[in-house]
């Protein structure tokens, strides 16, 4: 699993930069639509394999590797492609339901995934799903007849677009600061999370796996909730106080997961990690949509991406490393009051804390 995920992360992170400047210079559409193509063909292939008893170790490194490639396109052309579809006054609905999207089918679709192996083996759970990506990519033939919002001007070089993308997220201090702070927020809450919890949950709290469904499921209703509630809003206000307070309350409630000793606390605490996390996701999308130039957007998001995920493999080794040696609660203590200590420090730039 390991190395399944070197293959899916390496790639992604070595193609993002290309993959903005990609999707600045095409259609979004056409570029979501080839990347569910050649999703969709590329699971099948892995569930044609299965069903034939040839399935090789190989060909999951591959998968992964195209996988990791193609979403290193897809992303940013998904991210950038919301405000040539909705007005301006929609984005906050359009930007909640996207979330509420992914927050729903993270709740629901493990359970469906776990029956349909158990249902029908592992090509046919593959086999649908390579179908949810074509059927994704027919909800996309429609849109490929609108007009190209962007005209798109010639360019010297790819490189001169790297350039530009480079210079618009330095030049814009929010930005920056929040997407190098944020490089190192992953790494002081992914790792908790995703290495050390399951220890937490078995040798702290003494309880089986169902727990972590119940904590995951914690995370995704208050996701939820709080989409819903942001959805409803026309535009959000004091953005920088308001992302940041949000982080901080992130630190609060890893910390403190650390430190409470029993399931039902820790799942009541998670809830509200999940509604913190959604502000966050939500206030910094909208941000980026309304105040930068759109043909920029997929530049942009590639390095939000680039900053975001390049470091979580590291956080997740520190996590594994200090889980055996001090165990998970101190884990999710030192993590929480890092992400704490990283707020502070965002919070000393004045064009983060007035930023509007």
């Amino acid at each position: 699993m390991g190395t399944v995920m070197i293959f899916s992360m390496t790639p992604l992170v070595l193609f993002l930069l290309i993959g903005g400047v990609v999707v600045d210079r095409l259609p979004r559409m056409r570029v979501m639509l080839v990347a569910d193509l050649l999703s969709g063909l590329t699971v099948m292939s892995v569930a044609l394999l299965a069903a034939l008893d040839l399935l090789q170790v190989w060909h999951i490194y591959l998968a992964s590797f195209i996988f990791g490639s193609v979403e290193a396109f897809f992303f940013p052309a998904y991210q950038a492609v919301l405000p040539e579809l909705v007005p301006a006054e929609a984005l906050p609905s359009a930007n909640s339901l996207s979330t509420l999207s992914r927050h729903v089918t993270g709740i629901v679709g493990p359970g469906i995934g776990a029956w349909l192996v158990a249902v029908g083996g592992t090509p046919f759970a593959f086999g649908l799903d390579s179908v949810s990506f074509l059927i994704s990519a027919a909800c996309l033939v429609p849109c490929m007849r609108l007009p190209a919002p962007l005209p798109g001007k010639p360019r010297a070089h790819p490189l001169a677009d790297v350039r530009e993308g480079l210079s618009l997220v330095l030049g814009t201090p929010w930005l920056w600061v929040t997407i190098g702070i944020f490089s190192l927020i992953n790494i002081t809450l992914t790792g908790p999370l995703q290495v050390a919890m399951p220890f937490l949950i078995k040798d702290n709290l003494h309880a089986e796996v169902g727990t972590l469904g119940l904590f995951t499921s914690s995370m995704a209703v208050g996701s939820v909730i709080s989409a819903l509630w942001l959805g409803r809003l026309r535009r959000f206000r004091r953005r920088g106080i308001s992302l940041y307070a949000a982080t901080l309350l992130l630190g609060a409630t890893v910390a403190l997961t650390g430190v409470l000793g029993s399931v039902v606390p820790i799942a009541a605490i998670l809830l509200v990690f999940g509604m913190a996390d959604s502000v966050i996701g939500l206030v910094w999308v909208q941000s980026v949509q309304d105040i930068l130039p759109r043909d920029k957007l997929g530049r942009v998001w590639s390095l939000d991406a680039l900053g975001s995920w390049a470091f979580i493999p590291l956080g997740y080794a520190l996590a594994g490393v200090m889980t055996d040696r001090l165990g998970a609660p101190l884990v999710f203590l030192v993590g929480g009051l890092a992400t704490i200590a990283l707020v502070g420090v965002a919070l000393l730039h004045p064009k983060v804390r007035g930023f509007d």
